[in-house]
């Protein structure tokens, strides 16, 4: 296994683009000639676009773009900015009256009462779209759907942290695979190797453990936890797999979220993850769902890393330096 950049995946391009504050945004991952996609939702409160699609009994077995983006459900028009710009390019599903380009979508809640913040629209998600083309390359941390994104919400703005966009990816043999995730969840970031919070619930220069806050409240039937949640993301490959396949891909990787996101998949979380596959080279599925595990797991953890502070969150490395 060797460790590459999310970008040396072909022929798959990524763009970002930010609002005008620069605190909320959206993240394309595009495919000229169509991925076989597939998706899992096991959030308890997801907002999506065009998931019914992805079933594999459903017509439709190529998908031309993935967005993720911030702004709750007002950020699924993002959609529709990405299917112009591709539209106008000459790329979509051949309907013969018209290239209809398929991109489904998912929404992290990031909404601020500050007017300055917009909404990430259909100009975004053009211009996220346009990106996709030129430079600068894609970025981890504050950036895309990761803006302002945040994490460890059980108790409020005051004790959560800085949570991100992050990607990891490797190749094995000919295979390649990656992810890119945006973390926005309710729950705390766990490194599975040592055990520890990375990023979280916390307290002065303590971590406060989410899951133990909740359990110290388990009768508390009427608290308002929906803090503005979901983690989202999309994984990568050109491993051959069939659209069921896909499916099942984005389901195993779902695992990634939970060995490093606790408690994940929670009843005010969203979490969605797609599987786009170029298609191309042969592999052991079972192989494939363990490595799509992996890179969820390790672009978590890159997230909240590659992230910096800002005036309502401390960033995982500025806290663990004050520590």
């Amino acid at each position: 296994m060797k460790e590459i950049k999310i970008t040396d995946i072909r022929p798959f391009k990524i763009g970002q683009k930010e609002d005008g504050s620069g605190r909320t945004g959206c993240t394309v991952l595009l495919h000229e000639e169509g991925a076989v996609g597939g998706v899992s939702v096991r959030g308890g409160a997801p907002g999506t676009r065009e998931t019914d699609l992805l079933k594999p009994e459903n017509l439709v077995h190529h998908i031309h773009g993935v967005f993720l983006s911030g702004g709750s459900a007002f950020g699924l028009d993002v959609g529709s900015g990405v299917m112009k710009f591709l539209e106008e390019n000459g790329i979509g599903f051949d309907a013969q009256v018209a290239r209809v380009p398929i991109v489904p979508g998912a929404i992290l809640f990031d909404l601020s009462e500050d007017p300055a913040v917009g909404r990430p629209d259909a100009a975004l998600g053009y211009e996220a779209a346009r990106s996709a083309y030129g430079k600068p390359a894609f970025r981890t941390g504050n950036y895309g759907a990761g803006a302002e994104a945040s994490v460890g919400k059980a108790l409020g703005k005051a004790h959560s942290m800085k949570g991100g966009i992050g990607s990891w990816a490797c190749r094995i043999g000919e295979i390649e695979i990656g992810a890119v995730i945006a973390v926005n969840s309710f729950g705390d970031v766990i490194d599975p190797a040592t055990g520890q919070v990375v990023a979280g619930l916390y307290e002065g220069d303590e971590f406060l453990h989410t899951e133990k806050q909740l359990f110290n409240q388990m009768e508390a039937a009427d608290t308002n936890r929906f803090q503005g949640n979901t983690t989202i993301g999309t994984v990568i490959t050109n491993a051959a797999v069939t659209k069921a396949e896909a499916n099942k891909i984005a389901d195993a990787a779902h695992d990634g979220l939970a060995r490093t996101i606790r408690p994940s998949h929670t009843f005010v979380d969203g979490d969605t993850i797609f599987c786009m596959s170029d298609n191309q080279i042969p592999c052991d599925t079972n192989a494939l769902a363990a490595a799509a595990a992996l890179c969820v797991e390790k672009a978590v953890l890159h997230a909240v890393l590659a992230s910096e502070s800002t005036k309502e969150y401390p960033s995982a490395k500025d806290f663990h330096m004050k520590g």
